[in-house]
């Protein structure tokens, strides 16, 4: 063999040239210095693990052990032989195609990327052949009665890979999945929010495509879509439940939390620790600046016209119980009236019920058609001028209806009426422009956006926030105290007595930062796709019921297993590895309505697949068909 048998001998400069060699059914390797292959069809160990470590050293925030350890430890044994063709090298690696390109272009260029591509058929960059041996890995040990047949929709029947037990002992399980074909067909979406977008036929998730008909300003403003680089960027999706690879099917109840989420937590105690505001030292003035820094993205998120205007609270119910013993306090009095929706959270029920209660006020309920869609006809009957204040979720916990938020802000205006908008739900799935939308307060909460739990946020407008009273008083909020008087801050400090949660408060900006790079227009896409997707597949299922059927929904499917107790469904499922939420989910009057006492709710977020929901759509049949239940 000679020289004139390698292509484009030294294109990459301190590698000797490989190429994939049929007479030796795998990898051949070039006489000036590497050792010749160990069997039939293996490539030589180690050129793997000089490329691997060569790869991981380069990747930013590699993890403890990448980068100058060795990646590969253990004798890799011979597959058998396979076939490959003869395919040269590719040209030299290109910036920013690693596995979290999703997420933004590297400044520097992977060593030996082409390489390692060639060598490893294309698993890095989320092929077909990497999502068959993930999908093998994905599944339980538990027989499903009813696998997915062939031909669904972005999926294909699992076949082995060559060399299937090397790469996963080589890669550690960064294939990831892949199966993210779009569910609709190229029908597109229905959400009013997505509506200047564009669709992306035959495109949604799939790594590296942008598709036809997505606005070049979006395809500009974000990489694409890639569900596994996300993936990996979430520590616990790795967890494994019951002996079985988890599947996070609660995110309505709380979001998991990316690791640049949890560095920054970590980084926060590690280097900037303090109380904030009013001391001279550094590690206060770091802690300020992170701090404000973090209000500074809630409002760039939301489009506040000011940071004045956001609040921080420990969550959506401490919002809405502050703007209930603020405003409610003075505003609302004898004979006045509350708008809410049948839709509502406890924490949009309960605080009004109270301060009705109190003030003599009375609370009057927009009803839901059988779709669990308001009636804006019949919401508009319920406006008048004693009319003081509506508040209105803008997706629902437990049905995933999206409201026409807009629309009701415009129409309670009409009337004089000051509006509450609860994006606890939303604000992880679309985009939230408070100016836009029109309301006078916007509340959610971190943890449902993949930041920390006990911190939430507040919007309101600012003349009305600082014409409002403190709802708790002590330090912080003051500006100056004698034993005869104290005079309060302007808000949002006037509303944050006390030592606030500092460090949550950074890690929500840390999440914020998180999701504007994937960007939400992206996200709601993606997930738009999921919902469909998992809207027909469970709807095929016997005995199963939908409940809630909005048109235009986000997030959330809540269902019922006839025969079967929603607690019991969400136990068994639990057997599986996949973790719903199962009872009342803190709405039940809407579930009421709807003639239930209780559902499964599976809700999805943008790091969930469509592989994911097959697994939950087959272990739903065997919970059935074990339980007596099943007519198939």
């Amino acid at each position: 063999m000679s020289t004139s048998d390698y292509p484009n001998p030294g294109q990459s400069p301190g590698l000797d040239p490989v190429r994939l060699n049929p007479s030796l059914g795998g990898v051949g390797l070039s006489p000036q210095g590497l050792a010749p292959a160990l069997g039939p069809g293996l490539p030589d160990e180690a050129l793997l693990t000089r490329l691997a470590n060569e790869l991981f050293s380069a990747v930013p925030g590699s993890p403890p052990g990448f980068g100058g350890v060795p990646v590969l430890s253990a004798p890799v044994t011979a597959p058998p032989q396979v076939p490959v063709p003869d395919v040269p090298l590719a040209a030299p690696p290109s910036q920013g195609s690693l596995p979290n390109a999703a997420l933004g272009p590297l400044s520097i260029p992977l060593p030996y990327e082409a390489e390692l591509d060639a060598l490893l058929g294309g698993l890095f960059r989320g092929g077909s052949s990497a999502s068959a041996a993930h999908d093998m890995e994905l599944r339980p040990d538990i027989p499903l009665s009813t696998p997915p047949s062939a031909g669904t929709a972005g999926h294909s029947s699992p076949v082995p890979l060559p060399y299937d037990a090397e790469l996963k002992a080589l890669l550690g399980g960064l294939g990831g999945e892949t199966r993210v074909a779009d569910p609709t067909n190229g029908a597109g979406s229905s959400f009013y929010f997505l509506k200047d977008i564009g669709s992306v036929p035959g495109g949604i998730g799939v790594p590296g495509q942008t598709g036809p008909g997505l606005h070049s300003e979006f395809a500009s403003a974000h990489p694409p879509f890639d569900v596994n680089a996300i993936r990996r960027d979430f520590p616990i999706l790795s967890e494994h439940v019951n002996g079985r690879p988890l599947v996070w099917l609660d995110n309505a109840a709380t979001t998991q939390k990316p690791q640049a989420v949890i560095d920054r937590l970590s980084h926060f105690y590690s280097h900037e620790n303090s109380n904030i505001h009013r001391a001279a030292h550094e590690l206060a003035a770091r802690s300020t600046d992170a701090y404000e820094g973090a209000r500074q993205k809630v409002a760039r998120f939301i489009n506040a016209p000011s940071t004045e205007e956001i609040v921080f609270t420990r969550g959506t119910t401490e919002s809405i119980n502050l703007v209930a013993a603020t405003f409610g306090l003075q505003h609302v009095g004898e004979g006045d009236e509350i708008v809410i929706t049948h839709l509502e959270h406890h924490a949009n029920i309960v605080p009004w019920q109270q301060l009705a209660l109190a003030k003599g006020a009375k609370l009057r309920v927009a009803p839901v058609d059988d779709r669990g869609v308001v009636l804006l006809e019949e919401y508009g009957k319920l406006l008048n001028g004693r009319t003081k204040l509506v508040s209105f979720t803008q997706v629902s916990n437990a049905l995933g209806t999206v409201t026409p938020a807009q629309q009701m802000v415009e129409m309670a205006k009409r009337v004089g009426a000051r509006v509450l908008v609860d994006g606890a739900q939303s604000v992880s799935h679309m985009k939230v422009d408070v100016q836009s939308l029109g309301a006078d307060f916007f509340v959610f909460s971190g943890h449902k956006l993949f930041a920390p739990t006990g911190i939430g946020v507040l919007w309101g407008k600012k003349d009305l926030l600082d014409s409002l009273p403190p709802y708790q008083t002590g330090g912080n909020m003051i500006q100056d105290v004698t034993l005869e008087r104290s005079i309060f801050h302007a808000a949002p400090n006037r509303f944050e007595a006390g030592t606030g949660n500092i460090a949550d408060a950074v890690g929500l900006g840390a999440a914020i930062d998180y999701v504007e790079r994937i960007g939400l227009e992206n996200i709601s896409r993606y997930e738009h796709g999921l919902i469909v997707y998992a809207t027909k597949l469970l709807s095929e299922i016997p005995g199963l019921t939908i409940v809630g059927t909005a048109p235009e929904k986000a997030g959330v499917i809540s269902l019922v297993l006839k025969g079967v107790k929603s607690e019991e469904v969400g136990a068994r499922l639990n057997k599986y590895g996949i973790a719903v939420r199962s009872g009342h989910h803190c709405a039940q009057p809407i579930l009421r309505r709807f003639g239930h006492e209780a559902t499964v709710r599976p809700s999805f977020a943008f790091y969930n697949t469509c592989g994911e929901i097959d697994l939950l759509a087959s272990a739903l049949r065997d919970i059935q068909r074990q339980a007596g239940h099943s007519h198939l």
